[in-house]
């Protein structure tokens, strides 16, 4: 796959990848098998690239130093995608992830609160206390550096690597003190990767929760910057969705993105978690950082046709792919562990079920794939003409109408 897909080009459709066995510990319990194997099914879905995330632990644990292990292990990655014809999306400083921040050894400050009351993890263990901001931090500048210059060195010729991307959700790891320093950050490491690459396109991997709030991360000032703006837009967790399944939601946020960074648009993440096999639709109730809620496990069927009903949608504002969130359900012996002791509803997102088998909405994912569709033209009707500035005042009172607009009368 060769740059960001141009109305013509084919759509992109993708999976957000972490192994079924392993989950977040998968980067030091390595097993090449096991990719080639999880790979192999990915690819014989027609599926075009994979989300990888480079936990920064492990990566880098030391913050003059990236863990040689690490990067090999990321370059046999990167052989085995290149040999079954995956593109790969390779994201830095993970950082937050499933209900979890993950933080590096040396960035650690007891002496401060963890951002959100969420679990801290580190070296594979819960950890006490916070960390550092990796936004202002120098140790942690010069860290980030670091590991953009060893990674994108060692793999900027690689026929695999399609999408180098900055973080994953990086607001709910940490935020910038103020949306300037967050457009400095991106701006500093986009300029270091494009020194050492200038062929692969940059991004930020931003969420929904930076469309209704300035977190310090704006879409306009992260992503206008980038060569595709990303969103991971959820339906299932918006409180201003106008129902838990609508798949209308994912394209109405996309177009939002598209517009306030004036680039074209990747879903890099949409998705939901599903019921037990023959289960219907239901409400568990989960707690996650102190706070208590219900969580939407859909049906397999129901997560099947809110798949098929959203894909064709997202084809039509424009967007040039979608990456699913995500390849597998865990397996048993992962429930124990962070984050899905406590994060439960993050055990059951996957396409395939923990014994290999694959749900529904893979097999939804594969008959789209195989209609082979192309990006279009964003339609004139979700050119939004954003004041930047105005947006983020009140986000959610422009978000409202014209959501309402774009679902159409009576919807």
């Amino acid at each position: 796959m060769n740059g960001v897909p141009a109305p013509g080009d084919r759509f992109v459709l993708c999976v957000n990848y972490w192994p079924r066995r392993k989950a977040m510990a998968w980067w030091h319990e390595f097993d090449r098998a096991e990719v080639a194997e999880e790979f192999a099914l990915v690819a014989d879905l027609g599926l075009h690239a994979v989300r990888i995330f480079l936990l920064w632990d492990d990566f880098q644990p030391e913050p003059d130093a990236v863990s040689g292990e690490a990067l090999r292990h990321l370059v046999e990655v990167a052989d085995v995608a290149a040999d079954l014809g995956l593109a790969l999306d390779v994201t830095f400083f993970t950082g937050h992830m499933s209900g979890t921040n993950w933080a590096p050894r040396w960035l650690l400050d007891r002496t401060t609160t963890p951002p959100g009351g969420l679990t801290v993890v580190s070296r594979g263990r819960t950890v006490r206390g916070g960390y550092r901001n990796p936004y202002t931090d120098p140790v942690a500048l010069e860290a980030e550096r670091l590991l953009v210059e060893r990674v994108v060195g060692a793999l900027r010729d690689h026929p695999a690597i399609w999408l180098w991307n900055l973080g994953n959700e990086p607001d709910i790891f940490a935020r910038p003190p103020a949306a300037t320093t967050g457009a400095d950050w991106a701006r500093t490491l986009y300029a270091a990767i494009r020194d050492l690459d200038p062929g692969h396109p940059v991004t930020t991997g931003l969420h929904g929760g930076d469309l209704v709030e300035d977190v310090g991360l704006r879409i306009d000032q992260v992503l206008g910057p980038a060569d595709v703006a990303t969103m991971h837009p959820y339906s299932i967790y918006a409180d201003w969705a106008v129902k838990p399944l609508d798949p209308d939601f994912a394209p109405f946020c996309a177009a939002v993105t598209g517009a306030l960074a004036r680039r074209p648009v990747l879903v890099e993440e949409f998705g939901l978690c599903t019921a037990q096999p023959g289960r219907a639709t239901h409400e568990v109730e989960i707690t996650v950082a102190g706070r208590t809620r219900r969580q939407l496990m859909a049906s397999e069927e129901d997560a099947a046709a809110f798949v098929a009903a959203t894909l064709p949608r997202l084809v039509e504002v424009g967007a040039v792919g979608a990456l699913i969130w995500c390849f597998a359900d865990y397996d048993r012996s992962l429930w124990r562990r962070p984050p899905l002791l406590d994060a439960r509803h993050e055990r059951f997102f996957g396409l395939v079920r923990p014994d290999g088998s694959l749900k529904p909405h893979a097999e939804v994912l594969r008959a789209f794939a195989a209609t082979a569709l192309i990006v279009r033209p964003v339609p004139p009707a979700v050119r939004f003409d954003f004041d930047e500035d105005a947006f983020y005042r009140d986000p959610l009172a422009m978000l409202a109408p014209l959501y309402a607009a774009f679902r159409g009368p009576g919807v």
